[in-house]
């Protein structure tokens, strides 16, 4: 694998069939994994960046939650690029508590922005990982920002964070037992700009046998945002 890897364009690819890459990072490579829509949805010109929960408690881009909202987006003819924070998996580093883990996901969606000029960027990000997406998003003004589970309450800097301004969804399930879904709550009516907030009844931090319903609030949420397909590439 090359450290700048062009982006796929392949047919296979473009069915819907991850391509695992390796990327250039601040702290040395980084694993991530390129997939474009599912095989007979339209493809749009459109790619989510999306990042996993805590590295020190087992999060990686394999997380069933990550992989899910990687899926709902796929049916809705986006490609997501799911990748793995320094220190995580096959990537280089140390876990650096938010801020290195920061200059990971903009280095990576350099490389997409510079891959595909023509096509909106998305964030999109689990527990800790929807916390370096809040971190970075008014900087790098994505087309969208998909919270899901943040950590709010829990010691993170939120209220220190410039808040984003474009469309925005977050999604929290109402007996998670790792984020206290009030706190969340009460952080989402603080902003002068509130994002857009789905509750879902019953369902824990790691959304066990709430997945369905996750795909279905990711779809539902971004449904008005998502760009005009484009023609095949058959």
């Amino acid at each position: 694998m090359s450290a700048t890897p062009s982006f796929p364009d392949d047919p296979a690819f473009l069915g819907g069939a991850p391509v695992p890459i390796t990327l250039a990072g601040p702290a040395g490579s980084l694993e991530a994994i390129v997939e474009g829509p599912e095989p007979d949805t339209p493809a749009r010109p459109l790619v989510a960046v999306i990042c996993h929960p805590l590295p020190t408690e087992g999060g990686t881009m394999h997380n069933k939650v990550v992989t899910m909202t990687a899926r709902a987006l796929h049916q809705c003819g986006a490609t997501t690029v799911r990748f793995n924070f320094r220190g995580a998996g096959a990537s280089d580093g140390a876990f650096d508590n938010g801020d290195g883990e920061a200059d990971d996901l903009r280095a990576v969606v350099a490389w997409v922005r510079a891959q595909r000029p023509g096509a909106q960027v998305w964030l999109a990000g689990f527990s800790f990982g929807s916390f370096v997406a809040y971190k970075v998003a008014a900087e790098l003004k994505p087309g969208m920002l998909i919270m899901i589970a943040p950590p709010a309450g829990r010691g993170y800097e939120f209220d220190r964070i410039t808040p984003f301004d474009g469309p925005w969804l977050v999604i929290q399930g109402e007996a998670d037992e790792v984020v206290d879904p009030n706190a969340v709550y009460a952080w989402v009516d603080s902003l002068e700009q509130p994002p857009e907030l789905v509750r879902i009844p019953d369902t824990s931090h790691f959304f066990h046998r709430r997945l369905m319903d996750l795909r279905g609030a990711v779809k539902n949420g971004v449904r008005a945002y998502l760009p005009a397909a484009t023609a095949s590439h058959d």
